[in-house]
């Protein structure tokens, strides 16, 4: 079968089973995570608790995102997928489970908030640098990017909003229970799936593993500087999910459906971005987007901040989504581009840790600051930093696309003596 040039990774055919899996499994996820906010906020009454369990998913990517690279390029990357998300499922399950009995309380929530934050401390770097492997075409890795981009941001589409309406049909209990069973869909893939093997590699300590992945990373200035602003536009605009609740309740006095309506709108426009990046040929042009991305979601927010108004607001939510994502995407395709296959666990898991990382210490200094001004200006303030953070990286894109020229020349993605006018990074 010939495949369109945007969806070209789905002629893989391990691709394909792979994302076919973990479709349906991103519906459960992004359903169950309307669900934990929602929970939260009914067992608490409080952002400040809302951003604890944000923060409490996210935290462990900070700390142990690196020592899951140093893993991922050490044993079979599909094997430590399969494992991970089992655990997953058992989490989902324990939570259906104490929900459904009306037993659960907030200490049990954030336990279990934070057990989900380690299995995912170890499955997004491994998820992230699978692809590869999973590919007959090298050359389709920035689409297959792109279409797990499509995935993970089509499925926030939608599965908010059916979190929304599970939870006001029924209740959380009901958004538990379908992820759980959404994760075996993922698991049967990757069982099903024979990925490339790796070219052997040298015996040597996890921790010299750790420092030469770091070194790696900070010794190139393209993915320093990515990595920093991934940081600044993740701390400032994914607090988002953790405000929600109270822009729902609070500013517009409604309830989980709205919830759902908004964080899909976000979804929407991440969609979009996503739609973008795969109808790409190549990398080339992506790095002006770095810095306009963030622009576009600081600007976004602060116009949420303002608006009273549900549509208006679902338009600045999807130009949110459409911003962060961007972002988000983009540094992955160049960051993947760029990286050595020894050394691809180990600088994903740096993605991560920047991006998703970051997250915790936005959700939770977000709840503590809209607990004192309120959700409204609490997403003014964080619109501010995003757009600042675009500012910035954008005066100093020459410098950026200077470096990265010389690495693409390098590695041989450009040609040495093309026009410098023409195809910038």
């Amino acid at each position: 079968m010939n495949w369109p040039h945007s969806l070209r990774a789905l002629g893989s055919p391990n691709f394909r089973r792979y994302y076919v899996g973990q479709a349906i499994s991103m519906i459960g996820t992004w359903v169950q995570s309307v669900a934990v906010m929602w929970l939260a906020y009914s067992l608490s009454g409080s952002t400040w608790f809302t951003g604890l369990i944000g923060f409490l998913n996210n935290a462990p990517h900070l700390f142990l995102g690196p020592f899951a690279g140093v893993l991922g390029d050490r044993v079979s990357r599909r094997k430590m997928l399969i494992t991970v998300l089992t655990l997953m499922s058992l989490q989902s399950t324990t939570l259906a489970v104490l929900s459904g009995t009306h037993v659960i309380t907030m200490t049990q929530l954030a336990l279990l908030a934070l057990f989900a934050g380690v299995c995912n401390s170890f499955e997004t770097p491994t998820r992230q640098s699978i692809f590869v492997q999973l590919l007959d075409k090298r050359e389709d890795l920035p689409n297959a990017i792109a279409l797990n981009s499509m995935l993970m941001n089509g499925t926030r589409l939608i599965g908010p909003s059916i979190g929304g309406l599970l939870i006001a049909a029924f209740s959380e209990t009901a958004c538990f229970a379908l992820n759980a069973v959404t994760y075996i869909a993922v698991v049967f893939a990757l069982l099903g799936v024979k990925v490339a093997r790796r070219p052997q590699r040298k015996p040597s300590h996890p921790l010299t593993d750790l420092a030469e992945g770091w070194r790696y990373a900070m010794g190139l200035l393209p993915v320093r500087r990515m990595l920093f602003m991934l940081a600044a536009v993740s701390f400032s605009v994914s607090p988002y999910a953790t405000l929600m609740p109270a822009i729902a309740v609070r500013t517009f006095g409604q309830d989980a459906k709205l919830v759902g309506f908004f964080i899909g709108a976000v979804g929407l426009g991440a969609f979009v971005a996503a739609v973008g990046l795969a109808r790409r040929t190549d990398v080339r042009g992506l790095g002006k987007w770095i810095g306009i991305a963030p622009m576009v979601a600081g600007i976004a927010c602060i116009g949420f901040g303002f608006s009273r108004n549900v549509w208006l607001s679902a338009s600045f939510m999807t130009m949110t989504g459409f911003g962060m994502f961007m972002t988000g995407a983009s540094c992955n395709t160049i960051l993947q581009t760029l990286v050595e296959e020894e050394k691809r666990s180990r600088v994903m898991s740096y993605y991560t840790m920047f991006f998703i990382g970051s997250a915790p210490l936005g959700h939770y200094l977000s709840g503590w600051v809209a607990d004192q001004i309120g959700a409204p200006n609490t997403f003014i303030v964080n619109g501010v930093i995003a757009l600042c953070a675009g500012v910035i990286f954008t005066l100093n894109l020459r410098t950026f696309r200077t470096h990265l020229r010389t690495v693409y020349v390098s590695r041989g993605i450009i040609p040495a003596l093309e026009d410098t006018r023409i195809g910038n990074p």
